[in-house]
């Protein structure tokens, strides 16, 4: 578990803050639109170079880089980026927020979790490997704020959760995330049930049974019936007044 304090330079103008026109007119000159606070400090609108936001940001530590901000009109501090936003479509950078950092304060961040070795029950049982948690959260000292958190699983077999418990610990760094949580296991390869061709073809050529329609038959036989035996009582009737 390396720690990490990359020291990177990022420069940074005052710009307007207000409309969207403005920012646009920032995005057409090559710059994005951003804003800095904290440290007890008013917040700033700025505009910096979105190369060296990317450059930061696929570092090995990421966001949580700790770099020099270095502001036109004097202001130099150390920062690090909380927020960025890309456009959706073509995925270019679009506003970032910057914060102020104090090195003597403890910070709240999130760091990933780097699973390493092949686990026991992968090697030898057959199993899949599964993670399901790839970052915790940490409270730390800027200086002491990790890369990544490494955590060997060779040892893990069939039934042994690694839970955020077992991950490397030392005094520098305070576990926010429940220690119960789990982070990884072994599981089963999951078996794909498989239909037969037979099977499906059998079931789409059977004919359901219609009870409705067998009863609409009946009632209209019945009532059939009852219209025939009518003209019946009728030429009864008639051949008692013939006999009178």
């Amino acid at each position: 578990m390396a720690t990490t304090l990359e020291q990177n330079i990022l420069e940074a103008e005052p710009r307007e803050s207000g409309t969207k026109n403005q920012a646009r007119r920032v995005r057409r000159e090559g710059k994005i639109p951003g804003v800095i606070y904290g440290a007890g400090k008013d917040s700033l609108s700025v505009s910096v170079d979105p190369r060296h936001v990317l450059r930061i940001l696929r570092s090995e530590s990421g966001h949580n880089t700790i770099f020099d901000l270095a502001l036109n009109g004097g202001e130099r501090t150390k920062a690090m980026i909380v927020d960025w936003q890309y456009e959706p479509i073509k995925g270019h950078l679009l506003h970032i927020d910057l914060k102020r950092i104090a090195m003597d304060k403890a910070l709240r961040v999130s760091v990933p979790v780097v699973l390493q070795g092949v686990p026991a029950g992968v090697k030898t049982e057959g199993g899949i490997l599964e993670q399901m948690l790839r970052e915790v959260d940490i409270e730390c000292l800027p200086g002491d704020i990790p890369g990544h958190i490494d955590v060997d699983v060779s040892e893990l077999t069939f039934g042994k959760v690694l839970r955020v418990s077992d991950l490397p610990h030392n005094e520098k760094l305070k576990f926010l995330t429940d220690a119960n949580q789990p982070v990884a296991h072994v599981t089963s390869v999951k078996e794909e049930v498989v239909v037969a061709p037979e099977a499906v073809a059998a079931e789409a050529g059977a004919v359901p049974a219609e009870p409705e329609v067998i009863k609409k038959g009946k009632a209209e036989t019945e009532e059939e019936g009852e219209t025939a035996e009518k003209p019946e009582k009728g030429e009864k009737k008639a051949e008692k007044k013939e006999k009178k």
